[in-house]
């Protein structure tokens, strides 16, 4: 991922081999005996013969640090990975199967988190006697309800999505799927869960060794350390600094590692990470992907909003595709959720809106896939006004009225391109002049007020296009504009897509624009689309009721006679139980009113959501 390269890694990854590299070769190092005891040379400043000095047993402090190492590294590994294996296990089994087997796995682990970790550390301690062995035994218990409840949360949050309903489509099992489909999707914050897991682990082995219930003594630890150099801390300060800064320094490089590791593997930011484990699972789990989009693909997106007494979906399982130099229309009366779908591409939901489920896939530039629904926010603003920009329906109060037009250009462009102002200013004006805005310098200096509303359309489409995006969402461009305004605004975007290749996503209700534009249409009614297909085959022969409709109450000269569509688009948080145009449909019948229909084929590139699609006219 450009935002996050590997080579990041290579600090902590290094600082980390390191260490473990060191303490695995303590016993090939020409290092003084850990345990060795000089008496006389007590409290013994660092020498060229001890270079860290010696203990209050004259002990070398360096030998015993590395040796210490060895102790704490292992405890703190064996049981975090004991831990995240067990705890992973459980977490994802419970998740996935939900019922009998939640309460089995994941409740029962709860239980042990009523208890506070050093008690339980301790009563295992003290039944079964101190050591590395309980050690390890101990905090394996002690850590791996953490896992379960990481793991459990983000299989809740991953079983309903499409890509894995689609694993089940395809005939695969549960272990496949959770194995497959689920753990690399979960995978990035069981990461850092097991660098949380290993600093608490050697901080609390250190805390059971300092309170004489860990490492066994001689043997080198740092809690030890720690507790030797406690008494003797007005002597020598210096022995109470070293196990202290090899176990901070430790534990802080391991958390900066885990932290960009990571940023490199998680799947859902499109990194290289992700394919390195998607290649790793399809060894063991051969995988039947689903090809990636010429330019956008969106799959069961649905949006849902959470209210004190329901979650409402206002936009759900919309499904569509879009290729470069294409227009899709997409089509409806006002609160069929055209304008949501909009901002849910772009990821600007309001807070209290969020996707649940579903893809949006999008190539960039280089021909990398990635997924807009999950990408993080950071990744997001640097593909939104730069590969995909959007065009408001208000320009009036979408332009910020304090800033003059061509300022609001230019900083556009500065958000992503190394340029200075200057350059960026005369940019803003090369565009506003493309645009067709007469005057273009004078106009760059004037404020929002000072402008028309189609100049201030012609500015909302300057900044949206100042850096050349490859998919631009248009959301009712031309509403409130004169006729002769709209033909130049469509003609502006048509022109610019021709030029650019660009692919448009067109929001309207005007189905004259529509016709004059887009290459495809999607017609959507209560947060669904009802019908697809070309624009030339829709309007001439509808496949869905509620298409049908809306051509008939278009119209189409001084005499046309109009129907009007009766009643109204339900609200998201009462819907029909079966059909949602049923209530204000002619041609429903007993099961619209009941059952649910499905999104199907019903002929080349046409698709309806309509039992009864074979009647429309």
């Amino acid at each position: 991922m450009a935002a996050r390269p590997i080579h990041r890694l290579y600090l902590p990854g290094a600082i980390v081999a390191a260490i473990i590299v060191v303490a695995l070769a303590a016993p090939l190092l020409p290092l003084a005996d850990p345990v060795k005891m000089e008496v006389p040379a007590r409290l013994a400043l660092p020498s060229l013969g001890h270079v860290l000095g010696q203990d209050e047993y004259g002990r070398d402090v360096l030998s015993r640090i590395i040796w210490g190492a060895r102790a704490s590294l292992a405890v703190a590994f064996i049981s975090a990975m004991s831990a995240g294996v067990i705890g992973t296990a459980l977490g994802l089994i419970g998740g996935y199967a939900r019922g009998f087997l939640e309460i089995l796995t994941v409740r029962s682990m709860e239980a042990i988190v009523c208890f506070p970790p050093i008690l339980l550390a301790l009563l295992v301690v003290t039944l079964m006697g101190p050591g590395v062995a309980t050690l390890v035994i101990a905090l394996t218990i002690l850590y791996a309800p953490g896992y379960t409840r990481v793991a459990f949360a983000a299989t809740l949050a991953t079983r309903g999505l499409d890509y894995v309903t689609a694993q089940h489509a395809l005939g695969a099992g549960p272990v496949r799927i959770l194995a497959r489909t689920i753990l690399p999707n979960v995978a990035p914050p069981l990461l850092v869960q097991f660098s949380l897991t290993v600093a608490a682990a050697m901080v609390l082995e250190s805390g059971l060794s300092f309170l004489g219930l860990g490492v066994v003594p001689p043997a080198p630890s740092w809690g030890l350390m720690i507790r030797g150099a406690r008494s003797t801390m007005e002597q020598a300060p210096w022995l109470l600094l070293w196990p202290c800064l090899a176990l901070t320094g430790t534990i802080l490089t391991f958390n900066q590692l885990c932290d960009r590791l990571r940023d490199v593997l998680d799947p859902r930011a499109g990194s290289a990470g992700a394919g390195w484990l998607r290649r790793a699972a399809a060894r063991v789990w051969p995988d039947a992907s689903l090809p990636a989009p010429s330019l956008l693909r969106v799959e069961g997106l649905t949006v849902e909003i959470a209210t004190p007494t329901a979650r409402i979906r206002p936009v759900r399982d919309m499904s569509l595709s879009l290729a470069p130099g294409e227009t899709l229309a997409l089509v409806g009366e006002s609160g069929s959720g055209k304008t949501l779908t909009g901002l849910a591409l772009l990821g600007l939901l309001p807070p209290t809106m969020e996707i649940i489920a579903g893809r949006v896939l999008y190539v960039d530039r280089t021909g990398r896939a990635r997924d807009l629904a999950h990408v993080p926010e950071t990744e997001m603003r640097r593909l939104r006004g730069d590969e995909i920009a959007m065009v408001f329906q208000d320009p009036g109060s979408n332009l910020n009225p304090v800033h003059r037009v061509g300022d609001q250009v230019a900083e556009v462009i500065r958000a992503h391109r190394d340029l200075p102002r200057a350059g960026a200013a005369a940019q803003a004006v090369a565009l506003l002049k493309d645009v067709g805005l007469p005057d273009p310098e004078q106009r760059s200096r004037a404020y929002p007020h000072e402008l028309s509303g189609g100049q201030r359309q012609r500015a909302m489409i300057a900044a949206a296009i100042a850096n050349g995006p490859r998919l631009l969402i248009a959301d009712e461009p031309t509403t409130a504009l004169d006729v002769t305004i709209q033909a130049q605004i469509l003609d502006l975007l048509a022109a610019f897509k021709a030029k650019s290749d660009m692919g448009l996503i067109f929001v309207t209700h005007n189905l004259a624009v529509v016709a004059e534009i887009a290459d495809r249409v999607c017609v959507m009614y209560a947060g669904e689309i009802v019908e697809e297909g070309p624009v030339a085959e829709v309007f001439a022969r509808p496949r869905h009721p509620y298409t049908a409709a809306l051509i008939a109450s278009a119209p189409e000269g001084a005499d046309a006679e109009l129907a009007a569509i009766p009643g109204t688009v339900p609200l998201p948080d009462a819907l029909p139980a079966g059909c949602t145009f049923a209530p204000r449909c002619a041609c429903a019948a007993e099961p619209c009113h009941t059952t649910k229909p499905g999104f199907a084929e019903v002929g080349p590139g046409r698709s309806s959501r309509c039992f009864r699609w074979k009647g429309v006219a």
